[in-house]
């Protein structure tokens, strides 16, 4: 399958759907959102459609659609529904895929399956989004750790927010990732802004492969 990336994050709300937004449209790619947990705000989906200027048709139906905004493993419960990892297929696309998983790596998917755990069945390289702000190095070098010993690609890190050079390259250095730039804040959030910030702070060569 061609250039294939997953998207996960060190927390919630950090900008992981900004990114990931930015890369589909960035590749011309494919966006698939495996589980979206809260349905009222509308979803991560739509927001990558909205923001990033992707054509609605390349927006793969999500796998689970669940009405609470919560951990998947307990909005599925609230509704009786059990998320089974083998109904989660990675999607067949001409071209670029990009796959958001749910908050966190270690987010539970169900009460015995980490989102980790379901990456690692997976076996594509992971791209990992950090919020540049208070707390990151210690979130960001144990979402490494916990990929790690799974056995998975990290391609690298993907900073979102206010520079904060030193957090950045200390990440990059204790837990031996790349660097691959940092969304600065966007006021006036739209395709054409997102867009240009994407172009001008990251290279399109480090997703070639």
């Amino acid at each position: 399958m061609s250039r294939t990336f997953v998207i996960t994050g060190t927390d919630t709300d950090i900008g992981k759907t900004v990114f990931a937004a930015a890369l589909t449209a960035a590749l011309d790619g494919w966006y698939w959102k495996p589980v979206q947990a809260g349905l009222a705000d509308g979803t991560d989906s739509k927001t990558v459609a909205r923001i990033g200027g992707v054509d609605p048709a390349r927006i793969l139906p999500e796998g689970y659609r669940l009405q609470l905004p919560a951990s998947p493993h307990f909005a599925a419960a609230q509704e009786g529904v059990a998320i089974e990892p083998d109904d989660l297929v990675i999607p067949k696309v001409d071209g670029p895929l990009i796959i958001e998983g749910a908050g966190g790596a270690l987010v539970p998917v169900n009460p015995l399956l980490l989102f980790a755990d379901v990456f690692a069945r997976w076996a594509l390289p992971v791209i990992i989004v950090a919020s540049t702000r208070l707390g990151t190095i210690n979130h960001s070098l144990l979402t490494i750790e916990a990929l790690r010993s799974r056995g998975i690609t990290i391609l690298g890190m993907a900073f979102v927010g206010p520079e904060n050079a030193d957090s950045e390259q200390t990440i990059c250095r204790v837990g031996g990732v790349r660097r691959l730039g940092r969304l600065p804040m966007i006021d006036a959030l739209s395709p054409a802004t997102l867009q240009a910030a994407f172009r001008i702070h990251f290279d399109i060569a480090d997703f070639a492969a």
